[in-house]
C-alpha cells in the first residue's frame, strides 16, 4: 500500500545540433528530446536527457521503507516519472527508451539561451566540462555498453549505457496518450541496489550514475526528419511537476475483511486526519466503514463504535486540491488499504508530496453491488 517519491541531484540536456554539441544546459527548466534541423543543412539532429538520483536516497528508500528482502523478491516495482511540459508537432506514435549510464558526468551549470556555448558541465561532446574536456568513449566500449551514434554528419557522442533488457526501460506513446512518462525501470534500480548493498560488479550489479533518455535508434539516425518536440519539467523548475523515482511496494494487512460489507450502501469517514503535515511526516490514516442504513436490533452498545471493512479490493489515491493531478493513483497492486481489530487503514510518506499544498484523498471499494469511488472532500496540507 505503498508509494515513495524521490527527486533527482542532476539532469540535463545534450544536444548533437552542430550550434550546441559542447553546450551545458544544467540550470535548464527544462529537458527536451527534439530532432533539431540544422543551421545550414537540411538534417534533423537528435538530444537525449540524463537524469541521476542520489545513491544515499535510493539506499535508504530500500533499507528503511522498503525493506532488501521485499524490493529484491519480484513484488515491488520503480518508475521514472517525468512531467510534461509543452510538445510541438508530434508524430501519432512516439516511443521513449530510458538506460542506465555506464560513466560519470557533471550537471554543470549551464542553460540553453547560453552564448558562448562553452560552459562548466556536460555536453554531447563532453561529461565532465569544457575545460577539462573528457570525451563520452565512441568506441572500444567496455563489456556490456554502448554508445554514441553512427550517423554521416552527427558528431559522436551523446553518453554511454548498458546494453540489455535488464539495464533499459521503454515507453510508447499513442496519439491523445498523455505523455507524462512512466517508465518501468525496477531491473535498473535492483543493479544500482546490488551495487550499494553488496559491491556486486556488472553484470550483477553497476554503480549508479543515472539514467539516460532517448528516442529508439531508428528515429534518431533518420536525419531527413523530425517526429516533433517532447519537453519535460526538469529538477530545476520553478513549478510543483519535478522528474521522481517511484518506488511501489504492498505492505498491505487483511486480517479483517473475512467481515467486509459485501452488500448495501455504505457511511465512510477519515478520523486521525491532522489536516496539516510536515513534510517529513509518515502519516497513518484511519477509515470508519459502517452501514450507511443499519439494521435496527437491540444492542448494548452504539452501532456506529463497531468497525466495519471494505473487501480486499479496496483502494486509497491522493491529488492535488488544486490542479486535480493524480499524484498517487488507485493501484490494483500497491494503494491496497489495510485492515485491522480498529478498522481500516493506509499510510502516506508525505516528503514525496509538495510542500505548501493541499492534497485530497478518495476512496474505492468493489462488493457484490459493484465499483464505488468516496470522494467526502477530506483535505490536508503539506508544509514545510
Amino acid at each position: 500500500m505503498a508509494y515513495y517519491f524521490i527527486f533527482p541531484e542532476k539532469d540535463a540536456t545534450i544536444y548533437s545540433h552542430p550550434d550546441r554539441t559542447k553546450l551545458n544546459t544544467g540550470h535548464d527548466e527544462i529537458l527536451e528530446i527534439v530532432k533539431e534541423k540544422g543551421s545550414s543543412d537540411s538534417r534533423y539532429y537528435p538530444s537525449r536527457a540524463l537524469i541521476k538520483f542520489k545513491n544515499e536516497e535510493i539506499k535508504s528508500t530500500i533499507s528503511n521503507k522498503i525493506g532488501s528482502s521485499v524490493f529484491n523478491n519480484g513484488t515491488s516495482e520503480v518508475a521514472l516519472q517525468l512531467l510534461s511540459s509543452e510538445h510541438k508537432n508530434l508524430e501519432s506514435t512516439l516511443n521513449l527508451e530510458v538506460f542506465a549510464i555506464s560513466q560519470s558526468w557533471n550537471e554543470g551549470t549551464g542553460r540553453f539561451s547560453n552564448l558562448p556555448t562553452g560552459s562548466n558541465g556536460c555536453s554531447w561532446v563532453y561529461r565532465d566540462n569544457d575545460n577539462s574536456k573528457t570525451e563520452w568513449t565512441t568506441s572500444s566500449f567496455a563489456s556490456g555498453t554502448t554508445g554514441s551514434i553512427n550517423v554521416s554528419g552527427i558528431t559522436e557522442g551523446g553518453g554511454v549505457w548498458y546494453t540489455g533488457s535488464a539495464f533499459q526501460g521503454s515507453q510508447q506513446f499513442l496519439n491523445s496518450d498523455s505523455l507524462d512518462t512512466n517508465i518501468n525501470v525496477t531491473s535498473i534500480v535492483q543493479k544500482f541496489s546490488a551495487s550499494l548493498f553488496a559491491n556486486s560488479t556488472y553484470p550483477t550489479g553497476i554503480n549508479n550514475h543515472g539514467f539516460l533518455i532517448k528516442q529508439p535508434n531508428s528515429v534518431e539516425q533518420d536525419t531527413s526528419s523530425s517526429f516533433g518536440e517532447i519537453k519535460y519539467f526538469s529538477v530545476d523548475t520553478h513549478t510543483i511537476y519535478p522528474p521522481r523515482l517511484v518506488f511501489k511496494w504492498d505492505d498491505s494487512l487483511h486480517a479483517k475483511q473475512s467481515s467486509a460489507k459485501q452488500n448495501g450502501e455504505l457511511s465512510v469517514s477519515l478520523y486521525r486526519n491532522k489536516e496539516e503535515y510536515n513534510q517529513n511526516d509518515e502519516a497513518t490514516f484511519k477509515i470508519h466503514v459502517r452501514d450507511k442504513y443499519p439494521v435496527r436490533q437491540f444492542a448494548s452498545s452504539s452501532n456506529y463504535l463497531n468497525p466495519g471493512y471494505f473487501t480486499t479490493a479496496s483502494y486509497y489515491s491522493v491529488r492535488d486540491a488544486h490542479t486535480e493531478e493524480e499524484i498517487i493513483p488507485f493501484d490494483t497492486t500497491f494503494t491496497k488499504l489495510s485492515a485491522d481489530n480498529d478498522g481500516m487503514y493506509f499510510k502516506i510518506f508525505m516528503n514525496g508530496l509538495q510542500p505548501e499544498r493541499y492534497y485530497r484523498v478518495l476512496f474505492k471499494h468493489t462488493n457484490n453491488e459493484g465499483t464505488t469511488v468516496y470522494d467526502n472532500n477530506y483535505h490536508f496540507k503539506v508544509v514545510r
